[in-house]
């Protein structure tokens, strides 16, 4: 069984080709497998990492594309499935030129949005070292229930629980009710990473180290936060620190957090594996580990498309070891 376990969408990402201008400007799309929790799997593999994905996807001929993608990166797709009331949701893309993306969500509703609890197998997920999900499979019924049972199964068995709130406001109901839904699913779990818009969202303050420390205050264990080109900063109730990004040429930032949220989990596999718990790490350790994560994070965002662009192992420890080299 994988070491590592995702849950939650896949879907198709349609980019925009061109930089620097809104979806109704865009002259033409890229297409590329995409969704958080996939991302997050595929990154983990080309990492070298055994990673599994659960999730839904159409029964059409994206679904398909998906399927192939994952399975042709490595990713165990044992229990991804395929829905035959909804088809493949798609995500249209666009860079704008102060930096934001544009996007259009079509997932009304998505085959992601079908995953249930009886599709849930208790054998794939008591063996793994980390479950990952994001609050989008949190959102609506039955996806939310599917979720927190796997994530239950997989923490009564030991796993560390990782979660990337990924808050897209387009999709639920109201801010108030995502910050409800957002901050319900802290509880229990080990590692959240966050951007700084999403911190303050949960939290209620701008105060970096105030908004971590009211979420380690929640239970969690570690704090992580992607500062862009600046880099990281990470928390625990023990050290913090801020670990400085790396210069590359950005052609598109989508992704970025999903790599970034790989690069801490493939960083922290091997202390999982020697059952030493989290607290328990020190600065010397974290540095290694978000340093990997930032230069996994900076990689992916020089090429259109998040899959696409998920480098591997050699092209991260090129990055972090200062050699010269091109993608």
């Amino acid at each position: 069984m994988p070491d590592i376990v995702t849950l939650g969408e896949a879907l198709i990402d349609l980019v925009s080709t061109k930089s620097g201008v809104s979806l109704e400007e865009a002259p033409k799309f890229l297409r590329a497998a995409g969704g958080a929790p996939a991302n997050v799997a595929v990154a983990l593999s080309r990492l070298g990492n055994s990673a599994g994905f659960i999730g839904k996807v159409g029964a059409d001929p994206f679904g398909e594309f998906l399927f192939h993608t994952l399975s042709d990166e490595g990713v165990d797709t044992t229990c991804m499935l395929s829905e035959t009331g909804a088809h493949t949701t798609l995500a249209f893309v666009s860079l704008m030129n102060n930096g934001e993306r544009d996007f259009i969500f079509y997932r009304d509703p998505g085959a992601d949005m079908f995953l249930s609890e009886s599709d849930i197998d208790t054998d794939y997920l008591i063996d793994c070292r980390i479950f990952h999900h994001g609050s989008i499979s949190l959102i609506s019924e039955p996806n939310r229930t599917a979720t927190i049972i796997a994530r239950r199964i997989a923490a009564s068995a030991g796993a560390v629980i990782s979660y990337d709130p990924n808050i897209r406001l387009s999709l639920w109901p109201d801010p108030e009710t995502a910050r409800k839904g957002v901050r319900a699913a802290l509880e229990g779990t080990d590692i959240v990473k966050v951007s700084t818009e999403e911190l303050a969202f949960i939290t209620g303050t701008d105060d970096m180290d105030k908004g971590c420390s009211l979420i380690l205050d929640m239970g969690v264990s570690l704090v992580t936060v992607t500062l862009g080109a600046a880099g990281s900063y990470y928390r625990t109730v023990a050290v913090s620190g801020q670990v400085p990004g790396f210069k590359v040429d950005v052609v598109d930032t989508t992704g970025a957090g999903d790599a970034f949220a790989a690069g801490v989990l493939a960083g922290l596999l091997p202390f999982v594996k020697q059952s030493r718990a989290i607290c328990d790490l020190d600065k010397e350790d974290y540095y290694k580990i978000l340093r990997l994560a930032n230069a996994v994070g900076a990689l992916v965002t020089t090429e259109r498309g998040v899959i696409p662009s998920l480098p591997t192992k050699g092209e991260v420890e090129a990055l972090t070891n200062g050699t010269i080299f091109e993608r």
